[in-house]
């Protein structure tokens, strides 16, 4: 449609220059042309007419159905969505605008989407239908969960479970499970959550779990009986549901979780040290999760081989998958608790190896992946790692860094002394041959008197004395002490902590120079500028008490 409308244009553009410039003579003739033009086109438009007007008169199913199938293209959803709420508006029918506004929330995410599940949620209320608002508060607990407001997401699963008790039990154990799934892998609450996980499993056995209506769940639920097993450490109960699921997945012929059962008793092999049973089996999943592009799980693969490989020994393959492991996270930008394990062994290979860059470079990143996790994952209360603690970190860190700049110090020592000898054997020279041409001058000219240097050396000696003695002077009693006072403000507002800190920044903060701020923490604090800022870090860390993460596998 599109590509006639645009012919159309450039014939009605030809036309119109034609008739400018054409002799009164062919006037007729234009017109008579002008008219089989339109004749021939009209269709087209009338069909335009037609086709906007059946948009309209579509019923909800088939604008709900056209939705569905235009998954991918933005634009014509958008339509879509919208053609669903204006048909909703004109017939004032609640129940069919908070569906329009469900779909329209699919389009967009954070506070966009929210708005239209609240509007969605607005529209349904009261209505007594089966499915909404349960759907509604549903969705919107997902995408709080993904912004990591887990206990308003939890709250508005509890109003979708209130409401799909009523009369939709289906839907009710859908999100009595997706329940589950964050007090499991968020919140940490894995007994909880298996609690959870068994009563829909028990549901789902009344059911015919073959049939394409409850085949997905029935699969969800026996996935997450493994996983929630896996993380308690019963790890005959997950070979067990793992069995269970891949046997279910393959009946079905659903090659999605047919992977993700391999995947998940590979691991499980992993935690029983049965090494090679674990790399076959995540090995024989790795193909078709790559073609699935789910990036976390491609992640997880990579950990798992690595520590299959590191249980038996080859350190050089453990090295280069919890490598890709960091490659993952790079593209992925997350990573949860479970997975960052790898980074305290290539921390210590590298340690071993004696290459400080290296180590210094992962150690680097596991600290910033440290700080994420506990912002993110704040309601748990276990530990991200045994072998760390955060003040450990920083003062391995700044090892590190020191014993770096120790070398590069050491360096370009050398490189200054080997420049320093060079400078002075060309000095050397030049002065030698300034000496054969003064005494070459004395024995032309033997009359004109040789000017003594000794007044301008001793010049020279005076204004360095002059400047020493100014550079020593102290910095006026009220200036020092109203560094002091801001310094002292400065810490309480621990703006020691800013990533980004350097001497100009906070001089600037302060409202001083670099000099001055400089000299005060020297003589005041007895430290160094970035000594000085390290130890307020680490001061503020040591009371910590440690904490370890336990996420499991999804």
């Amino acid at each position: 449609m599109l590509i006639n409308k645009r012919k159309f244009c450039y014939l009605l553009l030809i036309y119109s220059r034609y008739s400018i410039f054409a002799p009164k003579q062919t006037i007729m003739t234009n017109r008579q042309f002008m008219k089989i033009v339109l004749l021939v086109l009209f269709p087209y438009f009338l069909w335009s007419q037609n086709t906007k007007r059946n948009q309209v008169d579509l019923s909800y199913e088939d604008l709900k159905q056209a939705f569905t199938e235009n998954r991918g293209n933005d634009k014509k959803q958008l339509h879509y969505a919208n053609t669903y709420i204006k048909r909703a508006q004109i017939q004032k029918s609640n129940i069919n605008l908070s569906r329009g506004y469900f779909l329209l929330s699919h389009l967009f995410e954070g506070a966009k989407c929210i708005q239209y599940l609240d509007t969605s949620i607005k529209y349904a209320t009261n209505t007594n239908d089966i499915k909404f608002p349960a759907l509604s508060y549903s969705k919107k607990g997902y995408e709080l969960k993904k912004q990591f407001r887990f206990d308003e997401a939890l709250a508005n699963f509890f109003l979708a479970e209130k409401y799909a008790k009523k009369n939709n039990l289906d839907f009710y154990y859908n999100v009595k499970h997706s329940i589950g799934m964050l007090r499991s892998e968020e919140l940490g609450q894995v007994e909880e959550a298996l609690v959870l996980y068994r009563e829909c499993f028990n549901y789902y056995k009344g059911k015919n779990v073959r049939s394409p209506e409850y085949a997905t769940e029935y699969h969800n639920v026996l996935f997450a009986l493994a996983d929630a097993h896996k993380s308690l450490k019963n790890l005959d109960s997950t070979s067990f549901y793992n069995k269970m699921g891949y046997q279910e997945s393959k009946a079905t012929k659903d090659q999605y979780y047919i992977s993700y059962f391999i995947l998940n008793e590979g691991a499980n092999q992993v935690l029983k040290k049965n090494y090679k049973a674990a790399l076959d089996s995540i090995n024989k999943a790795l193909p078709q999760i790559i073609s699935d592009k789910n990036y976390g799980n491609i992640l997880a693969s990579y950990f798992y081989l690595g520590k299959s490989y590191a249980g038996m020994g080859n350190e050089k393959k453990a090295i280069q998958n919890y490598i890709k492991v960091d490659s993952m996270y790079v593209i992925n930008k997350r990573i949860i608790p479970e997975f960052v394990g790898g980074y305290s062994y290539l921390i210590e290979h590298y340690k071993q190896t004696g290459d400080k860059e290296k180590q210094l470079k992962f150690l680097s990143k596991f600290m910033k992946i440290d700080s994420l996790l506990q912002r993110d994952y704040k309601q748990l209360s276990k530990v991200l790692l045994k072998e760390y603690d955060t003040p450990h970190l920083f003062a391995k860190k700044e090892s590190l860094i020191q014993s770096l700049q120790k070398k590069q110090s050491a360096s370009s020592t050398w490189i200054l002394i080997l420049i320093g000898s060079l400078g002075g054997l060309i000095c050397y020279q030049y002065y030698l041959k300034k000496q054969y041409r003064k005494r070459f001058e004395a024995i032309i000219h033997p009359a004109t008197p040789i000017v003594a240097s000794g007044t301008r050396a001793e010049k020279s000696d005076s204004a360095a004395e002059e400047n020493k003695m100014q550079e020593q002077q102290w910095l006026p009693v009220e200036v020092v002490q109203q560094l002091l006072e801001k310094l002292a403000q400065f810490e309480l507002n621990k703006g020691f902590l800013e990533k980004t800190i350097s001497i100009q920044k906070v001089a600037l903060q302060l409202n001083t120079n670099t000099k001055y701020l400089s000299k005060v923490i020297n003589e005041q604090k007895g430290n160094t500028f970035v000594h000085y800022i390290n130890e307020l870090r680490i001061n503020m860390l040591l009371p910590k008490k440690r904490t370890t993460f336990c996420v499991n596998l999804r």
